[in-house]
C-alpha cells in the first residue's frame, strides 16, 4: 500500500442530506459505482454509515450522511500526514483550530478536521488500511484543490508553515493566485499539488473562506449539461484555459465542485502527460513507503489553471 506523503491531498468526501440521492447523481455524472465498507463513521455525533465511490473499481471519493441539518452540504479535502497529533499541534501553533481532534477510525486510520485562520475547513488523514485515492488525475477522479480566502496574508504563511508548502505566484495579468508545491520541491506549476485564490469583490459578501474540489472529465460541456439534467446547477459555464476546459457545478443537494477536461489536441495531451509524469516523480520522491467535517468516508493535482479568474468569479465553493 502506497502512503501519500505529508501534505498531499489524499481523499475527498461530500456530506449530503440524502446519500442515496447522491449515489444516483454522481453515479450518472461520473459513472461511479458504490460500495458500503461496512464501517460506521465514528467521527460524527452518533454513528452513521458512509459509502465509498469507485471509478473503474478504484476508490476515488466517499459520500457521507449529515448528522443533522446544520452541517453544510459540501465537498471537503483531506491532507495526508504520518502523525495526526503532531500536525494538529502545528495547526494550533500556526493560528488554526481543530474542529475535531485526531480520532482513530480502526482499521482505516486516524482522522481530524481543522480550520485555517480564515475559517476554511479541511481534513487530516493518517493512513491505516486506507491510504486514500486509488485513482486520481484521470476521468472520474480528483485532480486539484484550492483554498479561497479573503486574507492571503494570513492564509499563505499558515499552509506554508503547517505543511511546508513552497509557494509560487502566477504572473499572468489580473490573477492573484498562488500554487503550492510539496516541501523540498522546486516551487512552480510542474510540481504544484494545490493552490490559493482570493475572494474578491465579485463574490458574495457572505461567502466564507473555503476549499474547491476539482474532478477530471472527458467532456466539460457534457458534464455541465448532464448536471442540469440531473437536477443540479451550473455556477460557472464551461470556459477555456491554457490547461483545459473548466466548469463550476452544484449537485442536486447543493454541494459545489468543479470539473476539468484536459486539452485533447496532441500538443495539449503531450503537455498534460508531461505534467502528470512530473507530479508523479515529485510525489514518489516524497513518499516514505510505508478530509471539513468528517473522517474520509472510506477512511492532482490538476493544472494550476484551476485558479483562473473565471472559476474564482463563480462565487461558489465547498
Amino acid at each position: 500500500m502506497a502512503v501519500y506523503a505529508e501534505g498531499m491531498p489524499c481523499w475527498v468526501d461530500v456530506t449530503l442530506a440524502d446519500v442515496e440521492a447522491g449515489k444516483r447523481f454522481y453515479g450518472a455524472l461520473f459513472g461511479w459505482t458504490f460500495e458500503d465498507p461496512g464501517i460506521e463513521d465514528r467521527g460524527r455525533a452518533g454513528r452513521v454509515r458512509f459509502v465509498d465511490a469507485l471509478s473503474d473499481g478504484k476508490k476515488v471519493a466517499a459520500l457521507a450522511p449529515k448528522r443533522d441539518g446544520r452541517m453544510p452540504t459540501a465537498w471537503g479535502v483531506y491532507f495526508a500526514t504520518g502523525d495526526a497529533v503532531a500536525l494538529a499541534r502545528r495547526i494550533r501553533d500556526a493560528g488554526g483550530q481543530l474542529v475535531t481532534d485526531p480520532l482513530p477510525v480502526p482499521p482505516l486510520g486516524t482522522m481530524a478536521v481543522a480550520a485555517d485562520p480564515g475559517g476554511a475547513v479541511f481534513g487530516l488523514w493518517q493512513a491505516g488500511s486506507h491510504a486514500g485515492f486509488e485513482k486520481r488525475d484521470l476521468p472520474g477522479s480528483f485532480c486539484w484543490t484550492e483554498v479561497y480566502t479573503r486574507d492571503k496574508e494570513r492564509t499563505d504563511p499558515f499552509y506554508e508553515t503547517v505543511f511546508g508548502f513552497q509557494g509560487h505566484d502566477l504572473e499572468e495579468a489580473g490573477q492573484d493566485f498562488r500554487t503550492w508545491s510539496p516541501a523540498g520541491a522546486d516551487p512552480g506549476p510542474d510540481t504544484a499539488i494545490g493552490g490559493r485564490s482570493v475572494i474578491g469583490d465579485a463574490f458574495p459578501a457572505e461567502m466564507p473562506d473555503h476549499f474547491m474540489i476539482y474532478f477530471v472529465v472527458d467532456d466539460c460541456d457534457e458534464a455541465a449539461s448532464r448536471t442540469v439534467g440531473l437536477g443540479g446547477r451550473v455556477q460557472a459555464p464551461p470556459f477555456d484555459t491554457p490547461y483545459g476546459r473548466i466548469a463550476v457545478l452544484t449537485d442536486d443537494q447543493g454541494a459545489t465542485f468543479a470539473v476539468l477536461a484536459e486539452q485533447t489536441e496532441q500538443t495539449g495531451h503531450a503537455e498534460a502527460t508531461e505534467r502528470a509524469e512530473t507530479r508523479e516523480r515529485a510525489e514518489a520522491a516524497e513518499v516514505t513507503g510505508a478530509d471539513r467535517a468528517a473522517e474520509p468516508a472510506g477512511a492532482a493535482e490538476a493544472p494550476e489553471a484551476a485558479g483562473s479568474r473565471e472559476a474564482r468569479e463563480a462565487g461558489t465553493g465547498a
